[in-house]
């Protein structure tokens, strides 16, 4: 393996296995964050935690993730990579195992709060890495692809962490996952490549950006300069503002999708784990591949493609999201969930990459960075919500939680409208490249 990345170029097979690699990292991010969505039923039966307890716990983690994601940004511009991945791998695997050890609210708030920083350096330093191994034409289809690392990471998380707690006791599905992901560092830091070989530096790109500093002068600058510049392009924002609508009601899905099985359809904790993720997450691990696919292919004659791919997909999965909410049996339930997963798989195989097309390369972390705070400020607000609504209001607990569901179709609503300006701003003049001076 270590011959593919020290021959000096970029060959066809290099770039695929650096993918391969950061997909089994990517897996374990996020299956980590997931299981502990899988043992709620449990914690509440066992400690006693009400509903807006277990959404402070759900959304610990979002909040210090979402915060500290700019500077995990702004680092993956400036350090390498590498070693960002495998300290932060590192850091949310331990935590992941002392959380096994918690009694108390309070204590897996705060392990939660720590995963979540370890969790912030992987997907702008991961995305910057790939984009650099990955040109425009296989961009999408490589970032898509690792996006299905995460579909199948939160199965595997929801339905691992219950099928483990069941057996063997709650606690040894986080020490399960916790060790996992400290050897896969090892793993990681044995094989994966520190950056792109010199002489595969990415050619012009006619989507990409004119006019950019070089990087010395990038590099250069400070983070609130950093930050500025990003600030100041509406094509940026507007995909931002987007990114954290959809994410809002993404975030409701993976935190509260199994308690919503488990009280409203009775299923056993095992199957409420499994039905709540395996349905959307294997929609969208096909669908985002494909999606990915189909984006490079248009963008190579319709400029900004890639957002009218992402546009189309939400406006459909607004209404999945209300037919979830409205759902009065199993089958129904599945259905739109399936259909759910196949349009936020559509989305999310283009988040990266279209926002990409707005900045030069140096920048992408840090952006990226960005990205994940408005995106995980959104998520961390939804899933927040959910658990106040559910806990306390007219109808009984299970009617305001299916209210609660339905009435997020909104972000999607917002996140495509947002989408449709950004693919007005790039089609209305060149994508300019961010001038941070």
């Amino acid at each position: 393996m270590v011959s593919f990345f020290s021959s000096g170029r970029t060959s066809p097979r290099s770039k695929w296995l650096v993918l391969g690699l950061l997909w089994l990292v990517c897996f374990l991010n996020y299956a980590d964050r997931q299981v502990i969505s899988s043992l709620f039923p449990i914690l509440e039966r066992d400690f006693g935690f009400t509903k807006a307890q277990l959404g402070l716990i759900g959304s610990a983690f979002m909040w210090v993730y979402a915060f500290s994601s700019p500077f995990a940004g702004f680092a993956g511009d400036r350090y390498p990579r590498k070693g960002l991945i495998i300290g932060g791998c590192l850091l949310w695997s331990l935590m992941t195992g002392v959380s096994g050890m918690c009694g108390k609210c309070w204590q897996f708030i705060a392990t939660r709060a720590v995963i979540g920083l370890g969790e912030s350096v992987y997907f702008p330093a991961a995305t910057s890495l790939l984009s650099d191994w990955h040109w425009q034409r296989t961009r999408s289809t490589a970032l898509s692809l690792h996006q299905s690392a995460v579909y199948v990471g939160t199965i595997a998380g929801g339905t691992l962490g219950a099928f483990v707690a069941v057996r063997y006791g709650w606690r040894w599905a986080l020490y399960g996952f916790g060790i996992a992901g400290i050897l896969t560092a090892l793993l990681i830091g044995k094989y994966l490549p520190a950056s792109l070989p010199v002489s595969g530096k990415e050619p012009h790109d006619p989507e990409a950006p004119e006019g950019s500093e070089d990087d010395k002068n990038i590099l250069r600058k400070g983070f609130l300069q950093t930050l500025g510049g990003i600030l100041r392009q509406p094509g940026v924002l507007l995909l931002m503002a987007a990114f954290a609508c959809a994410n809002g009601v993404a975030a409701i899905f993976l935190v509260w999708a199994p308690t919503f099985l488990f009280e409203k359809f009775h299923l056993s904790l095992v199957m409420a784990g499994f039905s709540a993720v395996a349905a959307i997450q294997i929609a969208s691990a096909v669908s985002a591949p494909l999606s990915g696919i189909l984006a490079d292919r248009l963008s190579i004659t319709i400029r900004g493609a890639r957002m009218i791919v992402q546009a189309v997909a939400l406006l459909l999965g607004s209404l999945c999201v209300v037919a979830v909410g409205k759902a009065g049996n199993m089958g129904a339930l599945l259905t739109s969930m399936i259909c759910f997963g196949i349009c936020k798989g559509a989305y999310d195989a283009g988040i990266f990459a279209s926002v990409f097309d707005f900045v030069v390369p140096r920048e992408r972390s840090s952006v990226a960075g960005l990205m994940n705070t408005l995106g995980w400020v959104g998520g961390a607000v939804g899933t927040l919500m959910v658990g106040l609504f559910s806990s306390d209001g007219r109808g009984t607990q299970m009617e305001r939680m299916s209210g609660a569901i339905v009435w997020s179709a909104a972000g999607y609503l917002m996140a495509a409208g947002l989408l449709l300006m950004a693919y007005a701003l790039h089609r209305a003049k060149p994508a300019q490249a961010i001038h941070l001076g």
